[in-house]
């Protein structure tokens, strides 16, 4: 892995097991606007010879894990880049590049209102399903059970080991936090493979609102959180002896060690921030009523399957996923089509279709022509859990930044940075993204000095 302070000659090489590596003269930064748009600077990247193509770390904070596959997607899309660019979404961004050999470690560092996915390792393949020639993983995860995504590894060619690492995030209360005053030193960062120059500079942006109007919200597909996580995070009181990545309440110094011990076994990584990770909202509840919502939880409700279930038991469990969620996307097309009492009732005597009638009414006494492609994306986010929905109070904001600030001062400098609004389709309020923003670019270059920052949802850029 490259460090490259300033000043740092831009063909300076570093040597890893995958060859020599170029080093950016300043750490680049890469600000988009949707989550999956940050992928095509990673690749960029690994074509310039600045990461390596393969083993890559990747730490990702995020109110969502953003894990899931295109469902449909045949698997060789990957090896073409503009095909894949033009597929992905901001739920499944990630798997494509483990599935192409680039990323082989992933951590998942989340706040506590996102519980999506359980603490701790996750190891399992990624590959091309033999039957359907689409990507699916060997991963039992209710997360991807729930969306169809399990196949026993005899099932699977092309195979990909993905390690995911699994780690809540606390933020630093404000009498416990001494960063301000500088009485936290920062510890010799760990090294991966090559010598890292991270530059002391301090550095600060200022980064201008972006003029721009909403959209409608993207899916964040089964990117959902445990109404009661917050509550079981707080309890929990002290690290697990038996987890490699210690438990919810480890403070952020032993976040740190687990972290480092994962980079080691890269060859170099990159830090990605979605601003959601600090304040997030669940736009569907707004564009719902109350009973709607519940109604939609109703029919999408994801039927788990038994504690210690069989391979059999679990291809059962994703096939008859499989069948309610195509069955509730043919009711809606059809719905879209011709939304008359007749084709409601049709639908309504299917089996778990009940609900169908008195949502469809609802959403009809609201509006004449309810776009039922977008009920359909909503229902996809209510199946075993709800979406995260955590607007942060200012201090809340300032005490994660304070913990990331500790966590990526004893961490090795990534080679690049890429961070993601989510705000235009309201993942991160819209009032409050600009502030977060302004406030992570502070802490980067805080960190790390002269940043290389690229303002890509609009058209300037500049170093901080």
């Amino acid at each position: 892995m490259s460090g490259g302070g300033p000043g740092a000659d831009g063909g300076a090489r570093s040597r890893s097991r995958g060859g020599c590596l170029r080093a950016y003269p300043a750490l680049p930064v890469w600000v988009v606007e949707d989550h999956q748009d940050v992928l095509p600077f990673i690749y960029r990247a690994i074509g310039s010879k600045h990461l390596p193509a393969s083993n890559i770390s990747f730490v990702h904070l995020d109110s969502h894990p953003d894990l899931l596959i295109p469902v449909n997607m045949p698997a060789d899309t990957v090896f073409d880049k503009e095909a894949l660019f033009s597929e992905l979404s901001i739920e499944n961004w990630i798997m494509p590049a483990v599935y192409a050999g680039h990323i082989s470690q992933v951590v998942w560092l989340h706040p506590p209102w996102a519980q999506q996915i359980s603490e701790g390792k996750h190891s399992f393949l990624i590959g091309k399903d033999i039957s359907t020639t689409t990507m699916r993983v060997t991963g039992t995860d209710h997360y991807f059970l729930s969306d169809g995504l399990y196949v026993p590894a005899d099932q699977l060619e092309n195979q990909k080991p993905l390690n995911l690492h699994v780690i809540l995030i606390n933020p630093t209360e404000a009498s416990n936090s001494h960063e301000e005053n500088g009485e936290v030193a920062s510890a010799k960062r760990l090294k991966l493979n090559t010598d890292d120059t991270a530059s002391t500079t301090s550095a600060s942006s200022s980064v201008a609102p972006g003029d721009l109007d909403h959209s409608t919200p993207s899916v964040k597909k089964k990117e959902v959180q445990n109404s009661s996580a917050l509550n079981r995070a707080e309890t929990l009181s002290k690290c697990s002896a038996s987890s490699s990545l210690g438990n919810s309440e480890c403070p952020i110094r032993e976040v740190v060690k687990d972290v480092c011990q994962v980079l080691q076994k890269g060859d170099a990584y990159v830090l990605d921030i979605d601003l959601d990770f600090f304040s997030v909202k669940n736009p569907f509840k707004e564009m719902y009523t109350q009973t709607e919502y519940e109604l939609l939880q109703e029919l999408y409700n994801f039927k788990k399957p038994h504690r210690n279930a069989t391979e059999e038991g679990l291809l059962d469990c994703v096939e008859n996923r499989v069948h309610q969620l195509e069955d509730l996307e043919a009711a809606f097309a059809d719905l879209c089509d011709n939304d008359d009492e007749e084709t409601l009732q049709k639908w309504a005597s299917c089996p778990g279709m009940k609900s169908l009638v008195q949502l469809v009414h609802s959403l009809k006494t609201r509006t004449e022509s309810p776009d039922y492609e977008m009920v359909h994306q909503a229902g996809l986010t209510c199946d075993y859990m709800e979406l995260p929905h955590h607007v942060s109070t200012e201090e809340e904001i300032e005490g994660l930044i304070q913990s990331i600030k500790v966590l990526l001062k004893d961490m090795p400098k990534p080679t690049l940075v890429t961070v993601a609004r989510s705000s235009l389709d309201d993942y991160c309020p819209s009032e409050q993204v600009d502030i977060i923003q302004e406030k992570v670019l502070n802490l980067l270059g805080s960190v790390y000095g002269t940043l290389d920052v690229h303002l890509d949802y609009s058209s300037t850029s500049s170093s901080l």
